[in-house]
């Protein structure tokens, strides 16, 4: 194909990241048909601070822009009194999903490992103070939505590994999938 002028193929880059994925918060063949995916393998959270430091130090000023913006996926018409937000429509922050995925994927922690886990993260006496009911409530939350989106998980884009975490076991597979064709 051809592109501003000159000869030669194009990659299709993805846009989501490591969260979003473990959740299953994406369109499988959509948001999943890119051909690399820069930031699928980095959380949010660390998403943010890179993006805060590019701005401030490597001259990319526009990006302070993008961090103010709330994290939307715009499935539905912005208006003036809403926005469609992403934690709000997943039912979870993403740092509850960082959590969830260094338990799930670094500890192998099923749901009740993870429940134990988080009850003295977040539950009472911690700086959260969540209930014990609150704590499960979340935990069985993430694994419903991490169990009817597996079948999501073949079709994720290939990305830079960055994180310990993965949604799943086979993208930590370091074979080389990029080639240059003239060699």
């Amino acid at each position: 194909p051809w592109s501003r002028g000159r000869r030669g193929g194009l990659l299709v880059l993805g846009t989501g990241n490591v969260d979003e994925a473990l959740r299953g918060y994406y369109t499988k063949y959509d948001c999943s048909a890119a051909d690399l995916n820069p930031i699928g393998s980095i959380c949010k959270e660390d998403l943010k601070l890179f993006m805060g430091w590019a701005s401030e130090n490597l001259g990319y000023p526009e990006m302070a822009n993008v961090l103010k913006a709330p994290p939307t996926a715009e499935l539905e018409p912005i208006t003036e009194d809403y926005t469609q937000l992403d934690e709000v429509d997943m039912g979870m922050s993403y740092a509850e999903l960082q959590q969830y995925g260094q338990l799930r994927k670094q500890q192998r922690a099923g749901p009740v490992t993870m429940f134990r886990a988080l009850v003295s993260l977040w539950g009472p006496g911690s700086a959260r103070g969540l209930s014990v009911a609150d704590v499960a409530a979340k935990v069985k939350r993430f694994f419903f939505y991490y169990s009817i989106n597996r079948h999501k998980m073949t079709t994720l884009t290939p990305s830079y590994h960055a994180e310990d975490y993965s949604p799943e076991d086979n993208r930590h597979d370091l074979r080389q999938f990029l080639y240059h064709p003239g060699w």
